[in-house]
């Protein structure tokens, strides 16, 4: 479980660095955004997605078995987290991500890394595009700038809540979430290495505190963001309290296990590199474990801010620790900046990371599977979105073996009844 920074410090020279250093800021600036978004998606205040990014993101890459893995929070978290706030508070929160820290340092401990394997891929798929529905659907409301005063945490409820208030739609802010979603779009296939999406979402936000436009801000709605690290501090513990969060806590070891496996699986293909699945788990724990010391959110390694450190030219997990300091010297020195970010614009981002998360890419692949894997890739799906996804994860995985197992020629059972 040797962290890979180890391996790779060993050979490190000039140009590394260079190439790291810029890679970290890039990913840095991607990542700024994202982080507020996540946050305010969950019903979280926004700088928890900052403390997050800059606590786990450094631990991650310090700690972590990938040479180019980037952590933080991510979208995958966003259902999970506006669950158990809405049911246990922001307290609970932070003890669920500090219990599922735990559950992932011992999972490394007795080298489950590998156990990935076993999660079946439509299980995945459909719950990866079950939470970017959800996410999408939750940030209708901010792009259109419509007023509701409590949006209910149920799908079905969430979309009659959305239509009941349709008729507060607010021209100025549709227009400016539209307007950087063009841009993102345009700017990432003209300059795919460039991080277009900070230039977009700065622009429309320039734009609206510029003309005055009636559209909330992140500082018009939540206050002036802090410019300084919370002090690691203990939530409140009891035998009730942590009995009455664990299945919280498997969720968010299990989704921060697979996505950061997976994320370092994806890295592997892009580097030709192999990562080390225990020493990643490892971090996960060290990382969620830290972000709840901080009051941070649970965190996992991000598929496309890897993609975005590898395409950006990074080499090591310097090129992390980079980022997660380049983040917070933004936090240090320009956070007021940051609370100009118009909320349609965010809404717009996190829009386009559901969609991308989504892979549309490959829906045409996923109609052509076996039956059986298409079946349960949309029964997942449907219980991720309209029930929960401790009920679609465990529904999931547990048909995705049984149809494993029936798959292969296992001979019958010779098992008899005993005498009674």
């Amino acid at each position: 479980m040797t962290p890979k920074i180890l391996t790779t410090l060993r050979e490190y020279d000039r140009k590394t660095l260079l190439a790291d250093l810029q890679a970290g800021v890039t990913v840095a600036m991607v990542a700024l955004p994202l982080s507020l978004a996540i946050a305010i998606a969950s019903g979280a205040d926004p700088a928890k997605g900052l403390v997050t990014a800059i606590v786990a993101g450094f631990l991650i890459s310090a700690l972590g078995g990938s040479r180019v893995q980037i952590g933080g929070p991510t979208g995958a978290f966003i259902v999970v987290i506006f669950g158990v706030i809405a049911e246990h508070g922001y307290d609970g929160l932070v003890l669920a991500t500090l219990m599922a820290g735990m559950i992932l340092v011992a999972a490394a401990l007795l080298k489950a890394g590998r156990l990935i394997s076993l999660v079946p891929e439509p299980v995945i798929n459909g719950f990866t595009i079950g939470i970017a529905i959800i996410i999408a659907t939750s940030q209708l409301a901010d792009l259109m700038g419509l007023r509701v005063s409590e949006m209910p945490a149920e799908f079905f409820a969430k979309l009659e809540a959305l239509w009941a208030a349709r008729g507060s739609l607010n021209g100025a802010a549709l227009t400016v979430g539209l307007a950087t979603a063009v841009l993102i779009v345009a700017l990432r296939r003209a300059f795919p290495r460039f991080p277009g999406l900070v230039v977009a979402v700065a622009l429309t936000s320039a734009v609206v505190a510029l003309a005055g436009l009636d559209v909330d801000t992140i500082a018009s709605r939540f206050g002036a963001l802090p410019r300084s690290l919370p002090l690691p501090t203990l939530p409140e513990i009891s035998a009730a309290r942590l009995a009455e969060l664990l299945p919280s806590a498997f969720v968010i070891a299990f989704l921060a296990g697979v996505e950061s496996l997976l994320s370092a699986m994806v890295a592997d293909r892009m580097i030709a590199g192999a990562h080390r699945p225990n020493a990643e788990l490892m971090a996960q724990g060290a990382a969620n474990i830290g972000a709840a010391l901080f009051t941070g959110l649970p965190a996992t390694g991000a598929i496309a801010r890897t993609a975005t450190n590898i395409r950006a030219g990074g080499k090591t997990p310097v090129a992390g620790i980079v980022h997660a300091a380049t983040i917070l010297v933004v936090m240090l020195v320009a956070a007021p900046l940051a609370g100009y970010m118009a909320m349609p614009a965010l809404a717009a981002l996190l829009i386009l990371t559901a969609w991308n998360m989504s892979e549309p890419h490959r829906w045409a692949g996923h109609l052509k599977e076996r039956r059986s894997d298409l079946f349960l890739l949309v029964l997942t799906l449907v219980l991720t979105v309209v029930a929960d996804l401790t009920v679609a994860i465990g529904v999931g995985v547990t048909l995705g073996l049984a149809l494993r197992l029936a798959r292969r020629d296992v001979p019958p059972s010779d098992w008899q009844p005993p005498d009674r």
